[in-house]
């Protein structure tokens, strides 16, 4: 499912290798400063660093997307499909975990900027890696995911229910055993997580779940189908609501 990767233009010039700080403020002062050099530009200067051998130059690229997304989000709307197809080949980064949290980090911003619309399949190919990253050793990683999974939930609507359904099913194990994570964040933006996915863990039906598995799982019954919980979920604001109040409350040590 995903993308080819990008071509990028054979007739741009080479640009000098430069250390990772002096890259990363280069780009950060061409966003500011438009009129000196399209947009267009830096997109495939970022494009072309993203599929680099270098794991450094894979993260300032990553980077410089989120830096671009804070900065120009209009802009970045124009080119958005150039711009996921980099994000989700750094989430699947084959030997970083760096450059796959900076992807992370990156999603999370543009998809609260974009509002999770014009995702396209894209989504399937960021739930997939996100859901995988829950359980990661990395503490900020794991941080990330949970809230990057819980954007997902309020972004999944009528076209991914289906799908996104099957996958909160497939992770109500690590939601679970997260609440009482050794880190008190990422037990806090679990708890946010697991709030947003509680909808698709119900049944159609007012108690109850819809494979007996679910039902001998007494635990994950008691916490999701009580008439407490379901009153309890009933007063909470939204999903979309609660994500972006716990990526507003995000301690700097994981902020992106």
């Amino acid at each position: 499912m995903l993308g080819q990767p990008l071509s990028i233009p054979t007739a741009q010039p080479k640009k000098k290798r430069t250390p990772m700080m002096s890259f990363f403020s280069k780009v950060s002062w061409k966003l500011r400063l438009q009129k000196r050099e399209p947009l267009k530009n830096a997109v495939f200067i970022l494009a072309e660093r993203a599929q680099d051998a270098s794991v450094k130059k894979r993260h300032m690229a990553m980077r410089g997307l989120g830096t671009m997304a804070c900065e120009r989000p209009d802009k970045v709307r124009k080119y958005k499909k150039i711009v996921l197809d980099l994000l989700v080949h750094g989430l699947y980064d084959p030997v970083s975990s760096e450059v796959i949290h900076e992807s992370v980090k990156t999603l999370t911003i543009i998809l609260g900027k974009m509002q999770g619309k014009g995702l396209g399949s894209f989504f399937i190919d960021i739930t997939l890696q996100a859901r995988t990253l829950l359980d990661d050793e990395n503490d900020s990683l794991r941080y990330s995911a949970f809230v990057l999974f819980g954007q997902l939930a309020a972004f999944a609507g009528r076209k991914w229910k289906s799908f996104f359904t099957s996958q909160v099913k497939q992770t109500q194990d690590s939601l679970l055993t997260h609440l009482q994570d050794r880190n008190p964040q990422v037990a806090k933006a679990c708890k946010t997580t697991f709030r947003a996915c509680s909808p698709y863990l119900r049944q159609r039906k007012e108690y109850g779940f819809q494979s007996e598995e679910d039902q001998r799982n007494p635990k994950l019954c008691r916490q999701l189908v009580s008439e407490r919980g379901q009153e309890r979920f009933s007063q909470d604001p939204c999903p979309r609501v609660l994500m972006q109040k716990v990526i507003r409350q995000t301690p700097r040590e994981f902020s992106p």
